[in-house]
C-alpha cells in the first residue's frame, strides 16, 4: 500500500510570535518543518506540504488553504497514488520513525485511522461560562491527542468532502474521520512528541533536537 506523508505547513504564526510561519522557524539550526520530513521520508513513499503564499511550489509542496484541514485536503488531492495517509503537524519536530510505524501499523491492521496520543497526565474539569466547575471527567479514558494522524487515504477523502464550515470548525483530520463513521485507535506517543506553538516550547524543542543530535 502506497504511503503518502501530508504536512500542513501553511500556519501564520502568530501565537509564537515569530515573523513569518510557524513550520519555518529555525530550531536547533534548521526549519521546524525540516525535522519532520527528515523522519517522514523515512517511512513514506513520498511527501506532500502544503506550504503559505510567498513559499515556492513544486511537485511535493503545494498551495495550502485557508484553513488546516483544507490544506490538508489540497495536499491528499496532489498525491492521488495514496493509499495510506500520513498527516503530522510541521510544529512537531520531534517526530520518531518509531511513532510513524506504528501509527501506520495500525491503519493496515485493519483500522480506519490511527492517532498519536498521550494520557491525561492532569485532572480534567468540565467548567460552566461562568468558571464554575460542572464536573471531573475520569482521566483514565482521556488522551491527549497529537500527530502523526494516520489514515487509509480513501476514508480520509471522503472524511474531508464537507463544507468549507465544517473543516474551518476541526481540530484535527481524526474528528472528520469520525464523524463520518470512521473507526480510530489512538497509539500511546513518546513525552517528547511535543507541539511548538510558543516561544517556551521552541526553547525546549531546540534542547530536546541538541541533545538527541549529541550536540
Amino acid at each position: 500500500m502506497a504511503v503518502v506523508g501530508i504536512v500542513p505547513a501553511a500556519g501564520s504564526g502568530e501565537r509564537l510570535g515569530a515573523d513569518g510561519p510557524n513550520a519555518f522557524v529555525v530550531c536547533a539550526g534548521k526549519p521546524l518543518v525540516e525535522w519532520s520530513l527528515e523522519v517522514l521520508s523515512e517511512v513514506c513513499e513520498r511527501v506532500v506540504v502544503a506550504v503559505p503564499p510567498g513559499v515556492q511550489l513544486g511537485a511535493d509542496r503545494v498551495l495550502g488553504g485557508a484553513v488546516r484541514s483544507e490544506s490538508v485536503r489540497i495536499a491528499l488531492a496532489a498525491a492521488p497514488e495514496a493509499e495510506i495517509a500520513v498527516v503530522h503537524d510541521a510544529a512537531r519536530p520531534l517526530l520518531t520513525r518509531s511513532l510513524v510505524e506504528r501509527c501506520v501499523q495500525a491503519v493496515r491492521d485493519g483500522w480506519d485511522g490511527a492517532v498519536a496520543a498521550a494520557p491525561m497526565a492532569d485532572t480534567v474539569k468540565q467548567a460552566a461560562p461562568d468558571g464554575r466547575v460542572e464536573r471531573t471527567l475520569d482521566r483514565s479514558r482521556l488522551w491527549s491527542i497529537q500527530t502523526p494522524q494516520v489514515f487509509r487515504a480513501d476514508v480520509l477523502r471522503r472524511a474531508l468532502e464537507v463544507p468549507a464550515g465544517v473543516l474551518a470548525a476541526a481540530t484535527d483530520d481524526a474528528s472528520l474521520v469520525e464523524a463520518a463513521g470512521g473507526a480510530v485507535c489512538v497509539v500511546e506517543s513518546p513525552p517528547e512528541n511535543l507541539k511548538v506553538t510558543r516561544r517556551v516550547d521552541l526553547l525546549l524543542a531546540e534542547t530536546l533536537l541538541r541533545d538527541r543530535a549529541g550536540c
